[in-house]
């Protein structure tokens, strides 16, 4: 047993966290927000980013696999990475009506950062993931612009805010306040540790289910019962050495963290996982025909399984402890889970 975060909820873990307990425990891996808010609460909402590694991603690929729980959603750039199991665009997070602008952004980010592509080379699938803020956000006005992604990107730290932050500013988890969580797990195998990191962007599920530690402390919030909707947003990122084919049953693990904190992805939820590893780098121009890929043996993914579990559930509820209480849009307001703790 643990103390959460210093918030008085205590989870059973087999697993240590990382140094940080965030997804940059992962050597490499930065997070950055852009955060757009309005005086008048009818604004809320923004941009966050996560960067793979600290080399260029285009040029240096690395191996990534997905896994849609619940198809309601939107997110682009998934089909090449199912495709061909490579990331090689910063991961992007953002409202729904605004993937068009991210997306657009991110181009403009690659292309600054390479010239050849579209030139001397292909094009770039970059990858933007997306949840519902209309609850709290006047998602119609189309607040956020190509210039927050670049805001965003600037901001990438291995030290970065949760809670109702950048893309999660305006996000909605159990009747409560959600956003941006983050949690980490160290994994010894054999002679090696192995970090596994998970961020989180919530927008889902009812107060009557929410789950912590198998206790429903939802029902002692409230009663009242709704309909599990919305969207969630996990990324996983490990320095285990995974192939394409290994992180997506990683990433299909997402489903059981979500089940823990009593979501069962109801129909109009869009659920959606990313899991990459930064262990190989995948040359876009490779000197030769075969390359040297490292892999972990079967036998060891179900501990990288577990593992991921938990740091995945942790980062789920952590952008409910993080999140501060906001009044948004047409006076809604969202409390913090920590008005009840």
């Amino acid at each position: 047993m643990g103390l959460y975060k210093g918030c008085g909820i205590e989870l059973d873990h087999r697993f240590e966290p990382g140094k940080r307990d965030l997804i940059s425990d992962v050597a490499g891996v930065t997070v950055g927000h852009c955060t757009k808010k309005s005086a008048d609460g009818s604004v809320n909402t923004g941009v966050t980013v996560i960067m793979p590694h600290t080399g260029n991603i285009f040029r240096e690929k690395l191996f990534a696999g997905s896994a849609v729980i619940n198809g309601f959603g939107k997110t682009a750039g998934l089909v090449q990475i199912e495709e061909l199991g490579t990331l090689e665009s910063p991961i992007f997070m953002t409202n729904t009506l605004s993937v068009g602008t991210v997306l657009t952004g991110a181009v403009r980010y690659m292309l600054s950062q390479c010239p050849e592509i579209g030139d001397t080379t292909g094009t770039v699938n970059c990858l933007v993931t997306e949840c519902n803020d209309g609850f709290l956000n006047d998602i119609r006005g189309l607040h956020v612009s190509e210039e927050d992604v670049f805001a965003a990107i600037g901001n990438a730290s291995a030290d970065f805010a949760e809670g109702a932050v950048g893309g999660g500013t305006g996000m909605k988890m159990m009747g409560l306040k959600g956003g941006i969580g983050s949690a980490s797990r160290l994994c010894p195998i054999g002679d090696e540790t192995y970090t596994i990191g998970a961020l989180t962007m919530t927008n889902y599920g009812s107060m009557r289910d929410l789950t912590v530690a198998g206790d429903k402390i939802g029902r002692r919030i409230s009663k009242q019962a709704e309909e599990d909707k919305g969207s969630c947003i996990i990324v996983i990122a490990t320095d285990a050495p995974l192939s394409d084919r290994q992180l997506r049953r990683l990433a299909s693990r997402s489903a059981h963290a979500l089940a823990r904190t009593g979501s069962y992805s109801g129909n109009g939820s869009g659920d959606v996982a990313v899991a990459f590893s930064t262990a190989n780098r995948i040359p876009h121009a490779p000197e030769s025909a075969a390359l040297d890929i490292k892999m972990l043996a079967e036998d060891c993914m179900s501990l990288i399984f577990e593992a991921g579990t938990e740091a995945m559930e942790e980062a789920l509820l952590s952008s409910l402890v993080h999140a501060d209480t906001v009044r948004g849009f047409r006076d809604r307001t969202l409390k913090s889970l920590r008005e009840y703790l």
